[in-house]
């Protein structure tokens, strides 16, 4: 099994011992983003919405930077500190993904990394191994 680290600087950087993402064959692996600003690694702001968008923005780095796309998303797992703004989630998902959208999950949690209100993992299916 030969693994590729992926790695941006347009996304944040890990905060932690592990990797943006990593890929294996076709599939991408995308670690948890939360909504991190990368110049500045500081929350974007309190709002859960610009959080959500951030989240995304920062998704959506990584993938490029594996040779992908957010459209190519297989999986998401949303983590939400209030389920109450799962509409919200909703909302901001249709101005990043266009049909078909990947399978999903929300999940409830009672904190996230730097007091995060959401934090966003994946899986990707590319066309290429490279």
């Amino acid at each position: 099994m030969s693994k590729i680290i992926v790695n941006t600087e347009k996304a944040p950087a890990a905060i932690g011992p592990y990797s943006q993402a990593v890929k294996v064959g076709t599939t991408v692996y995308l670690s948890g983003q939360i909504p991190l600003v990368p110049a500045s690694m500081e929350m974007v702001s309190d709002d859960f919405r610009q959080q959500a968008v951030q989240v995304f923005k920062n998704l959506s780095a990584v993938c490029e930077a594996a040779d992908g796309s957010l459209q190519e998303m297989v999986k998401m797992q949303i983590y939400l500190t209030d389920l109450g703004q799962f509409a919200v989630v909703n909302e901001v998902m249709t101005e990043f993904f266009s049909t078909p959208y990947p399978a999903r999950a929300a999940i409830g949690v009672r904190a996230l990394p730097k007091g995060a209100q959401i934090e966003i993992d994946g899986v990707m299916e590319v066309s290429s191994t490279t």
